[in-house]
């Protein structure tokens, strides 16, 4: 989606830990106390059948060791984020961040600057603005406009090929936003060639990429008709599918994509109605193409309830209701996360779901926030690695003002699972204070600065997030960065 106004923005983050329980130290370490007091060898299994009166100190002795050794390992283990860096140019506002990183140390942030772009006086707002950092998000290159343009540019998505961990592609919304522009650079960015996967006579809106190899997919809507242009030749000329023909009139938003080890492709979406937004639930679907793009089967996830009124701040229709980020890990695990209500206006929660038979099958809806109920969650984001390695991200409003309970702040929560989100870490508040800005606070931030945030994984390992915060939908916000486990 699109809008903005002006800028500002500062400093920190709150880590939380994750455990790593350590069975074997404590068993090697109960055998050789027990050793010494029964008549036993002990096993995974079993119990210290001792005959001394010691046995009950013993046991207590060992409950108090099995404490320390765990709290050890939990500190060892604790989830550890950077304070929050704001990022991007230091006039006008940014918002509506996404992310990649390559497999050379390289970590890419495109965004939209609204205001005054540097260097650049024939730019109109906003323009589609570049940061690289080479040591692994450490340091930032200047920002730099991507392609200098006297119409405005929107939407801005980045994503690294998984076959060669390098080649990057980009793409955005220009010429009234009615043109989807795929960008692709083999140079680690210091290059561009530019393509126009579709071009309609009517808006588009947020673009969403899907790569692998020389095979390049965005998805794309025209009010309520999704579409997807496919490429298989790296993005230099694309064939347009309509998915949804017999579509009821309203909006059909991209939400994530991700092509799967065996080629297979899909995309995340939701649907709106057009009018009387607030009266109608939104359906989250799930389209697949097994064929490079020719057919597709689409699949209804999940249905919520309208989306919350937020006209206060000064959102468009819809703003904060429901959408899907899609990922897929390099095993061909497939991971959603959504957020959905089940009462029109009310609140909504971010649910998780796994596919791991190419999405013909999906496990049940599993709620992964540690907020209360009643508080508003939007905005995923989702990135998967190795096998099993799935890392998720999402912001609430769970943070009431300090000396203002009934107001609620957001910010930006984050968990990770290494066994395909069977069971997830505790979670991290990657957002955190930042003096200079009125609307951060040592709570949280007063609102979500645009529609969607990114999140990747770095050759090491580590996870780079950044997001936007603003004082409401259309006032000053910036775009903010971390990184860590």
């Amino acid at each position: 989606m699109t809008e903005s106004a002006e800028s500002h923005a500062v400093v920190t983050g709150t880590p939380i830990w994750t455990i790593d329980a350590p069975a074997a130290i404590a068993l090697k370490f109960t055998n050789r106390l027990c050793s010494r007091s029964c008549s036993f060898v002990v096993s995974s299994s079993s119990r210290c059948r001792a005959t001394s009166s010691f046995a009950p100190r013993l046991a207590l002795l060992i409950l108090l060791i099995l404490a320390v050794i765990a709290n050890a390992a939990s500190a060892l283990a604790a989830s550890t984020f950077t304070p929050q860096t704001r990022l991007g140019y230091r006039n006008g506002d940014q918002w509506e961040p996404a992310t990649a990183a390559d497999g050379h140390g390289h970590v890419y942030v495109l965004y939209p600057q609204y205001g005054p772009v540097p260097d650049c006086p024939s730019c109109t707002v906003p323009a589609i603005a570049l940061l690289v950092s080479s040591d692994n998000g450490v340091s930032w290159q200047p920002s730099r406009v991507m392609l200098p343009l006297s119409t405005g540019q929107f939407d801005a998505q980045i994503v690294i090929d998984p076959f060669d961990r390098q080649t990057i592609y980009a793409s955005w919304l220009q010429n009234r936003r009615r043109d989807v522009i795929v960008a692709r650079s083999l140079d680690f960015g210091r290059t561009w060639s530019f393509s126009t996967a579709d071009r309609g006579s009517e808006e588009a809106d947020k673009p969403v990429l899907a790569v692998r190899g020389a095979d390049v997919y965005v998805g794309f809507n025209h009010l309520e008709e999704f579409w997807i242009a496919a490429s298989h030749d790296a993005g230099q000329t694309f064939t347009a599918s309509h998915i949804n023909p017999n579509a009821t009139p309203g909006s059909a938003l991209a939400g994530g994509a991700t092509v799967d080890p065996s080629g297979n492709v899909f995309f995340g979406w939701t649907a709106y109605a057009r009018h009387q937004v607030p009266a109608y639930p939104v359906n989250v679907f799930m389209s697949r193409s097994s064929d490079g793009g020719r057919s597709w089967t689409t699949a209804l996830l999940d249905s919520s309830g309208a989306p919350p009124d937020c006209t206060e701040q000064g959102c468009q229709t819809a703003y904060l209701g429901s959408q899907i980020a899609l990922t897929s890990d390099a095993a061909g695990a497939l991971y959603a996360l959504w957020n959905a209500g089940p009462n029109n206006g009310g609140p909504e929660r971010i649910y998780f779901s796994s596919s791991t038979t190419a999405g013909a099958n999906w496990s049940p809806r599993s709620s992964v926030s540690r907020a209360a109920a009643g508080v508003e969650h939007c905005f995923p984001a989702i990135v998967a690695g190795a096998s099993g390695d799935v890392r998720i991200a999402w912001m609430d409003a769970r943070s009431p003002e300090d000396g203002h309970p009934g107001r609620k702040l957001w910010n930006t929560f984050y968990r990770s699972s290494t066994n395909g989100g069977a069971t997830w870490s505790p979670e991290t508040q990657l957002s955190g204070p930042a003096r200079g800005y009125d609307y951060i606070l040592s709570n949280g931030f007063r609102f979500p600065f645009g529609d969607y945030f990114g999140m990747t994984i770095d050759n090491d390992g580590m996870s780079h997030v950044v997001w936007g915060e603003g004082r409401n939908y259309k006032s000053p916000g910036s775009i903010w960065y971390t990184r860590g486990r």
